[in-house]
């Protein structure tokens, strides 16, 4: 398996993105049941992902579909996606996804947490405490967090709604933060969210 390990049975690798022309963040989680993989975009060089079952491929925001599709195809697996991008994923990824919804069960005991975009979730690993957003929070410059600008959610008023909204996950006991865009908190997670929706 790619990457680095962040934890027992979580790794975090980056690849390039030709669209948006930098390297991106992704996450393997291996549960006792099931490898579940979030917002993976397979490297140029390829990687060694399993081909057996049981596979699940999770997406954060429809941006992130990069190799979803790809991925489910050759390993038989599941692609999952927030009920309100499923088509936007599907058309990206040519496969139909499951759909879910923030409270819903979903594999390798992962919960999904509602952003104030009903496209988007934020994905908590309880087991490894490790939180994974989409694009709602991001590696702050010089480490840390911070929110995404203002112009990815459509203006100030609606990240002020985003900031009310990721409050929810100050109840949880986050450690990690594997963000997909900057550099993961490794320790300390929830104190660094924290001091990111107090801006």
């Amino acid at each position: 398996m790619i990457g680095e390990e962040l934890r027992p049975g979580l790794r975090r690798w980056t690849a390039w993105h030709e669209e948006w022309k930098q390297d991106v963040g992704c996450v393997a989680y291996q549960s006792d049941d099931a490898l579940c993989l979030i917002d993976p975009l397979i490297p140029s060089r390829g990687a060694a992902f399993p081909k057996r079952p049981p596979v699940h491929v999770l997406v954060t925001v429809y941006w992130h579909t990069r190799s979803a599709g790809e991925i489910v195809r050759r390993s038989s697996g599941t692609l999952w996606a927030p009920s309100g991008a499923r088509s936007a994923i599907g058309r990206r990824a040519g496969v139909e996804p499951r759909t879910f919804r923030p409270g819903d069960e979903l594999p390798g005991g992962i919960e999904a947490f509602p952003t104030a975009r009903g496209s988007e979730v934020v994905f908590w690993l309880p087991s490894v405490r490790a939180l994974v957003p989409g694009d709602a929070i991001l590696g702050a410059e010089g480490g840390g967090l911070c929110l995404c600008p203002a112009s990815w959610v459509g203006g100030e008023d609606k990240l002020a709604k985003l900031r009310q909204a990721l409050r929810l996950l100050l109840d949880l006991p986050i450690e990690v933060v594997a963000v997909s865009h900057g550099q993961p908190v490794l320790k300390a997670g929830r104190r660094a969210l924290e001091r990111a929706l107090a801006g």
